[in-house]
């Protein structure tokens, strides 16, 4: 039967779905508006499955507060202009509401869990690989039910910090210090919080090592054990102020520790704040990622 264009047009923006395969699926359901759209679902399915091998390394991460829960996700996708679309970002959204909302236990709860328009996380993901093209995967998730806490984005996704605090100061009087530390985690991310959080494993491991670097040395070899001490003491402090946050020199105002400045800025605002916890997201990381560039294996596509 012949399809018009006014009805190709229809399908397509109903779906968000290339007008070659909404014409198709018109024909083969002899233009029946809703099996078409069920058509293209089913056909999205399969190419979720036949992508589903394809490196999903870039993408987002996302930090935000919802109804005073803070929450960070983080998205892949296949090439980094996708991290932009519009659509995916909705989708990157509706994901940390769907995790605020749901409150789920594991990435499976989550995929399980409702999305919000009467469909599941997973079936969700998968309307968007029918609609997008490429693999797409809800890789992570984190949220703070407690205290008061501060979200940060950085670079339009490329890394999301959320912080958390315990405070008597209102909300607004904590975002901007909150803000202050997310951006510091962002750029330094420190391997600990605190130095209280450095294992005896790790310290051990650090201490030998200075040793023999001493041992090494000409000028330090000779001297005495009591020597050799103190100067791997004042090295651990070094390395505390290295890779602890609350211990690293403040970005904004090096003359103060991270920990001295939110002390600071607490009692300036008339109250007190301790640093809890803080999780730091930055897309792509510990993905081992193929030597193609989809970026350009995509737009050779768009220029056929």
């Amino acid at each position: 039967m012949a399809i018009s264009a006014k009805e190709v047009q229809a399908l397509r923006e109903k779906t968000g779905v290339g007008m070659m395969e909404c014409k198709k699926a018109l024909v083969e359901t002899n233009g029946d508006m809703d099996k078409a759209v069920e058509y293209l679902r089913e056909k999205g399915l399969a190419a979720s499955i036949k992508k589903g091998d394809r490196i999903a390394a870039e993408g987002a991460a996302y930090a935000a507060v919802i109804d005073g829960v803070g929450v960070v996700v983080e998205v892949n996708a296949e090439t980094d202009f996708v991290g932009k679309n519009e659509k995916f970002v909705e989708f990157v959204h509706g994901v940390a509401a769907s995790v605020v909302a749901n409150k789920p236990a594991d990435l499976d709860a989550l995929m399980a869990a409702p999305y919000g328009n009467g469909r599941s996380v997973q079936e969700e993901q998968q309307e968007m690989v029918l609609v997008i093209g490429e693999n797409i995967k809800v890789r992570r998730f984190f949220l703070f039910t407690e205290g008061v806490s501060v979200p940060y984005v950085h670079a339009g996704g490329k890394i999301g910090v959320l912080v958390n605090f315990e405070t008597d100061l209102a909300a607004d009087k904590v975002e901007p210090i909150g803000k202050d530390v997310a951006m510091q985690i962002a750029a330094m991310n420190p391997r600990f919080w605190d130095k209280s959080q450095v294992d005896d494993a790790t310290l051990e491991e650090e201490k030998k090592i200075m040793l023999v670097q001493m041992a090494n040395d000409p000028k330090m070899a000779a001297k005495p054990d009591k020597v050799k001490e103190g100067i791997v003491t004042g090295k651990l402090r070094k390395f505390y102020e290295e890779n602890c946050l609350l211990q690293q020199a403040f970005v904004k105002d090096g003359s103060m520790s991270v920990e001295a400045y939110i002390a600071s800025a607490a009692k300036a605002a008339g109250g007190s704040l301790t640093f809890k916890s803080a999780v730091r997201f930055e897309k792509g990381e510990g993905i081992e990622k193929r030597q193609e560039n989809f970026a350009e294996e995509i737009a050779k596509q768009l220029q056929k």
